[in-house]
C-alpha cells in the first residue's frame, strides 16, 4: 500500500491513532483555482424552502437532485437551469434523515438515508427498484445510535450508512458508516460480495473510523473519505487497500468526475458549528489528478455566498462546473472553475 503525502515539503506528519478533531491540511504551495458562482441558482416554488442540503447529484440531462433535511427528508429535482421539476418519494418509508444522493450510468437515482439505515434505488421515473438495508421497526421507538458496543456487522443490515457508488460493471459499494466503519460491495442485483473494515473503528490500511463519503472511478477503484481518521483511502475493486492520503485535512467528502480524463475533488470542509479558529484552517476544496497530483484548490468558509458552510457532498459530472451541497447555510451553490496554468503542487 502506498501512502501519498501530496506535498512539496520534505517531512509531513501522518494522521494516525485515535479520533482527531477537524484538521488543517498540511499540503503547501497549492495554486488557487479562479472561479465564479451562479447567483440564485435553484428556483423553488413559492412557499418551499431547502433545509440542510446534505446531498446533490446530476443526471445525464443535467437535471439536479437535492436530498435535504427539513421537517422531514425530501428529494427535489430541478432542470439544468435550476427550475423546479418535481419531488420524488414524498412520504416514502425509507426517508428519515438524508445523507447522500447519487445517480448511476442509467440515470437511476440512489438515496442513502442515515436515519432509516436504507439505501434505495429509484428509476428515472421515481419508481422504487431496489432497497438495501432495513429500517428499524417503529415499535422499537426512535434509536439515535446503538446502545453499548456496535453489533457485529451483518451482510444486509446497515447502521447509519453514508454514501453509495458504482463500478463500470454495475457493482454497488456502500460506506457504512457511523457505526459499522466498513465499506460493503454488492453485485448489481444487490447480493453481498465482500466488505472491508468492521464494526470496530481502526486506523490501519483497510480500516475506517467513520467512512463518510465514497466514489468509484472508471478503473473500479473505490475512494473513501475516512473522516475521523483525517484521511482518504483508495481501494481496489476487491476492497484491498492501495494508498492513503493524509495531507488534505479531514476527509468530509469527495467526488470523482466521469469520462476519459477523470479528476478527484476532496472537501476539507469547515466543521459543524464553526468552532473558534476553524474558518482560518479549513473549508477549501482540492482538485487532483487520479495519480494523486494536486493541481489546485478553491473556496473558503463563509455564511454569505460564495463562501460555504460545511460542504457535505459535491457533484462533479462536469469537472469545471461543480454543484456543492451545504449543511449549515441550507443552500446549494454552483461553482464554475476557470483554467489555470499547469503548476502541480506535488504528490
Amino acid at each position: 500500500m502506498t501512502r501519498i503525502l501530496f506535498s512539496t515539503c520534505a517531512v509531513v506528519a501522518f494522521a494516525a491513532g485515535p479520533a482527531f478533531p477537524q484538521t488543517k491540511a498540511t499540503i503547501t504551495a497549492v495554486p488557487e483555482i479562479p472561479f465564479t458562482t451562479v447567483a440564485n441558482f435553484l428556483k423553488l416554488p413559492s412557499g418551499e424552502y431547502l433545509g440542510e442540503s446534505v446531498a446533490v447529484a446530476t443526471n445525464s440531462k443535467g437535471n439536479i437532485y437535492v436530498f435535504h433535511r427539513r421537517d422531514t427528508t425530501r428529494l427535489f429535482e430541478f432542470d439544468k437551469n435550476g427550475n423546479f421539476l418535481r419531488e420524488i418519494g414524498k412520504g416514502y418509508y425509507g426517508f428519515e434523515f438524508a445523507h447522500s444522493v447519487r445517480v448511476d450510468i442509467d440515470d437511476n437515482i440512489w438515496t442513502v438515508d442515515e436515519g432509516t439505515n436504507v439505501v434505495t434505488k429509484f428509476s428515472p421515473q421515481g419508481k422504487v427498484l431496489m432497497v438495501i438495508g432495513r429500517r428499524p421497526p417503529a415499535l422499537d421507538g426512535p434509536v439515535l445510535a446503538p446502545a453499548g458496543p456496535n453489533q457485529p456487522a451483518q451482510k444486509y443490515i446497515l447502521c447509519r450508512p453514508t454514501d453509495v457508488g458504482f463500478d463500470p460493471q454495475g457493482n454497488i459499494f456502500i460506506s457504512d458508516g457511523y457505526c459499522n466503519n466498513r465499506v460493503v460491495k454488492y453485485d448489481k442485483n444487490g447480493r453481498f460480495v465482500a466488505q472491508v473494515g468492521s464494526e470496530k473503528a481502526g486506523n490501519k490500511p483497510g480500516e475506517f473510523n467513520l467512512p463518510h463519503g465514497l466514489q468509484v472511478d472508471e478503473r473500479g477503484h473505490v475512494w473513501v473519505a475516512d473522516r475521523t481518521n483525517n484521511r482518504y483511502q483508495e481501494l481496489d475493486n476487491d476492497l484491498k487497500p492501495i494508498r492513503e492520503i493524509t495531507t488534505l485535512g479531514t476527509g468530509w467528502t469527495l467526488c470523482v468526475s466521469p469520462g476519459p480524463h477523470q479528476y478527484v475533488f476532496f472537501s476539507n470542509s469547515n466543521p459543524n458549528g464553526n468552532p473558534p479558529g476553524s474558518w482560518e484552517t479549513t473549508g477549501e476544496i482540492y482538485k487532483a489528478e487520479m495519480d494523486g497530483t494536486v493541481i489546485g484548490k478553491f473556496g473558503k468558509p463563509g455564511k454569505i455566498a460564495p463562501g460555504f458552510q460545511v460542504v457535505h457532498k459535491i457533484d462533479c459530472r462536469n469537472p469545471n462546473e461543480l454543484i456543492l451541497g451545504e449543511i449549515e447555510s441550507w443552500r446549494v451553490q454552483k461553482y464554475i472553475l476557470h483554467p489555470t496554468p499547469a503548476r502541480p503542487a506535488g504528490r
